[in-house]
């Protein structure tokens, strides 16, 4: 029943933008939504969280991506979206969305739900 599917993955130089998307259903808009990533050899990393609460106020990001990745949410088209600017070939990994009723819950890497994963590749 619960499905989140991401898109906007690809290959772009260092330096570059891309824009991900994920596209939920069969969740409520009161779901708190997050990114994860992914790299070649290394584990799970958080990237950016976002909930309905906080739509207005504070959201999350690891220290590697703040200042370069913003994460915004659309809860009438059920979509939360990551703006990925002044890529670095270290960002490159497979990116996924995650949802749960709690944005400790994704923040912390347990979410119930997750997509498929979207690869990003950034050449140097």
């Amino acid at each position: 029943q619960v499905q989140l599917v991401e898109s906007g993955g690809g290959l772009v130089q260092a330096g570059g933008s891309l824009r991900l998307s994920c596209t939920a259903s069969g969740l409520t808009f009161s779901y708190a939504m997050g990114w994860f990533r992914q790299g070649a050899g290394k584990e799970r990393e958080f990237v950016a969280a976002t909930a309905m609460l906080w739509s207005s106020g504070r959201k999350t990001y690891a220290d590697s991506v703040k200042d370069r990745f913003t994460i915004s949410r659309d809860y009438g088209k059920n979509t939360v979206y990551l703006q990925m600017n002044s890529l670095k070939p270290e960002d490159t990994a497979v990116y996924y969305c995650a949802a749960d009723v709690s944005i400790s819950t994704v923040v912390e890497g347990k979410a119930d739900y997750w997509g498929q994963g979207t690869q990003v590749t950034v050449s140097s």
